[in-house]
């Protein structure tokens, strides 16, 4: 009759393999789901764009935008430059 420790084991490994196997089949199909449609016009969008006025230094963070890429706001009637992200 085999130890307690060794059903233990073997119990633990099946679980951890079980955990696995979910784990996995779920990422798969996670991945072959099809994207959501875009959002009809006009409907607000999320994005994250940041601008700099090249004039005075200010900097602005758009989070929300009637399209994907928006253009440029106008700062000391200027075009505001587009900043690269550091750490997004």
């Amino acid at each position: 009759m085999p130890a307690l420790s060794t059903i233990v084991w073997v119990g633990a490994g099946v679980l951890m393999g079980v955990v696995l196997w979910k784990t996995g089949i779920a990422l798969l199909r996670s991945l072959t789901t099809p994207l959501p449609p875009p959002p009809p016009p006009g409907e607000m969008r999320r994005v994250n764009v940041r601008y700099r006025c090249n004039v005075c230094g200010l900097e602005i963070k758009l989070t929300l935008a009637p399209d994907e890429d928006p253009p440029p706001p106008k700062h000391c009637l200027e075009d505001m430059d587009l900043v690269a992200p550091i750490y997004d």
